[in-house]
């Protein structure tokens, strides 16, 4: 097949929805040392749907939390105003991530299932590894795979051709999307992120989520997302066909300081949360 050109990309990147009004204020207000708790509250109560939702997954097994939430002011009380910001972007990717994307072998909910493990997983190793920003670490591994939404449709042509060479020729899926279409995921993904004016260890880290060591921005951010992804590779959540072979980085491990048993506790800690299926709420 013929392969893409950027100007292609940007157009598909540009058919993209843009993020909602109310997530851009939430984003806002959740920057601004001023802002309250009602500011927030205020804004997310202009969307029922949102605001139940919010709810629906601020009260889901991974938060944790021991009594129920029942109201937007509490779930920002108790949770803070980052993690309300990382849940409400969920909420608002989760239609697009919820497609079925045929082109990468992924039947409908199960990049969203991926996306938000990947997400879940991220926040759990930023704790064990120390690192301040948690929430953009959920939210950077949520966002890893957005691309795949992108090349769908040329994936879909490309298919066989790419299965049969990450077979044959023992290359991992990333370098065979390059070889064939002349992009991948992970680049197109970068794109999406530039286009919702989100920050740049954001956009590195789904740029490079699978060469962590060529990052220079957040090195910590991107080896994160990296372990994140591959973790629930791992525990075989919609994996799809670029799961067929996919290289941890000894880097990555090395810079956060894991080892082997670390990841093992990270994927029971993660398995006994997915028991939960609210914490893969759909629309």
């Amino acid at each position: 097949m013929t392969r893409l050109s950027m100007d292609s990309i940007v157009e598909a990147v540009n058919d993209l929805p843009s993020l909602p009004h109310i997530v851009v204020k939430i984003m806002e207000l959740t920057e601004d040392p001023d802002s309250t708790a009602q500011d927030i509250s205020n804004v997310l109560s202009q969307d029922q749907a949102m605001t139940a939702r919010v709810l629906r997954l601020a009260n889901s097994a991974f938060y944790g939390f021991p009594r129920r939430i029942s109201t937007i002011n509490d779930a920002i009380v108790f949770l803070g105003f980052k993690t309300i910001r990382s849940i409400v972007m969920a909420v608002s990717v989760s239609g697009i991530l919820s497609r079925e994307v045929e082109g990468y072998a992924l039947e409908q909910g199960e990049l969203w299932r991926h996306s938000q493990c990947s997400a879940m997983a991220a926040r759990l190793i930023a704790r064990k590894a120390k690192f301040a920003i948690v929430d953009l670490a959920y939210t950077a591994a949520l966002l890893h795979d957005i691309g795949k939404v992108i090349l769908n449709s040329y994936m879909k042509e490309a298919y066989h051709e790419v299965v049969a060479k990450v077979g044959e020729e023992n290359k991992s899926f990333i370098e065979t999307e390059n070889e064939v279409l002349g992009f991948n995921h992970a680049v197109v993904g970068a794109r999406v992120a530039e286009k919702w004016n989100l920050p740049p260890e954001l956009v590195e880290a789904i740029a490079l989520h699978h060469h962590p060591e060529q990052a220079e921005i957040n090195k910590r951010l991107t080896a994160i997302v990296h372990l994140g992804d591959a973790v629930c590779v791992m525990m075989g959540i919609g994996i799809g066909i670029d799961g067929m072979l996919y290289p941890v980085s000894g880097e990555a491990l090395n810079l956060l300081g894991f080892k082997e048993a670390d990841i093992e506790m990270i994927i029971s800690e993660l398995a006994d949360v997915f028991a939960d299926q609210q914490s893969f709420y759909d629309n």
